[in-house]
This record gives C-alpha cells, structure tokens and sequence, in this order.
C-alpha cells in the first residue's frame, strides 16, 4: 500500500482517538508513517524509542484507527508487521473556548526539539484584514501547503510546516482573561 491508496482525510471524532492524536510521541510516530510504512523496529529507531514503547503507542493508534497494518512478511519465524497512516491526513475536531489547540502544541514541541543549528523559518506578521483577506489568505496558505505535500518525496529529509491564522480574542477579554 503507498500514499496513494489512502483515503484523503481521517476525521478524529470519537475521546480515544483523540486521546491517542494528542499524545506528542504518538504524532511522532505518525509523523514517520507519513510517507511509507515501517516495523515497529523502524519506527522505534525514528522517533528515538525503544521496542517496547513503539509497540505500546502503535498498538494505541491502531485501535484508535489511526493507523494500520499495511503488510506483513515472516522474518526467522517472527511475523513483522508493517504499519502505515489510515489515511494521508488527520483532521482533529476544533478545540473549544479555552481548551489547548493540539495541532499548535505538537507544532511548537517539535519546532524546539528541531537542531538549533538547522535551517528554519520561523516569522509571526500582526495583520488587520477584512474578512474576506482573512478567508483569502486562509485558503492560500491551504492550497501551499497541499500543493507541497503533493511534491513530497519519501527520500528526503522530513521537513514540517505549521501555519495558524486566526484572530485574537479581543485585547478588553484577553487582559479580563489573565486577571
């Protein structure tokens, strides 16, 4: 099975597969099934785990079915599985008022856990936009990144993207917030 044949997008609905999405090493690990499906070997060597973690996160993604096995081969007697994305992207429910965006959190964990000395481009614009700027640029940043995922090649070095476009609470409730 490759990218190709997966479905476009997961929809992350029910509390344990949320629960299974939000956990910073399990993104991780589906951060490596991304491209191309890997043992629980593999994966463990990726993400800087040892065996026995890699099979208990893994084992939590799939029975959140987040992930799958794709294939399996028997190697001196032992069958390897091989697990891969249930689907090219995973889109998790919107947080609620006040609740932690995950998406953001993983986003800003791997940023510092990146080699500091590596390349990176990282820039924050305050803008004032009418609202139909805001949906503009909203879909523009979408399509970028689509049209790049679409040009991505499993042979190359994992590059991340995290964008956030929003607006902020109003400046009245986020100093009411911080009282």
């Amino acid at each position: 099975m490759t990218a190709d044949d997966l479905p476009e997008t997961f929809h992350v609905t029910t509390d344990d597969q949320l629960r299974a999405a939000s956990n910073l090493t399990r993104h991780r690990i589906m951060a490596v099934l991304r491209f191309e499906p890997a043992t629980i070997t593999q994966i463990a060597e990726r993400v800087g785990l040892a065996k026995g973690s890699s099979s208990y996160h893994v084992r939590l993604l799939e029975r959140a079915g987040l992930v799958k096995v794709v294939r399996t081969r028997k190697v001196r007697g032992v069958t390897e599985r091989y697990y891969a994305m249930a689907a090219r992207s995973i889109t998790l429910p919107d947080p609620g008022a006040g609740q932690p965006d995950v998406l953001m959190r993983h986003a800003v964990a791997d940023l510092e856990a990146a080699p500091a000395d590596g390349e990176r481009h990282v820039r924050m614009a305050h803008l004032r936009l009418t609202d139909e700027q805001f949906a503009e640029l909203g879909a523009r940043l979408e399509a970028l990144a689509d049209e790049y995922r679409e040009l991505s090649d499993p042979s190359l070095p994992d590059t991340s993207l995290a964008f956030a476009l929003f607006r902020p609470a109003p400046r009245e409730q986020a100093e009411a917030d911080s009282e």
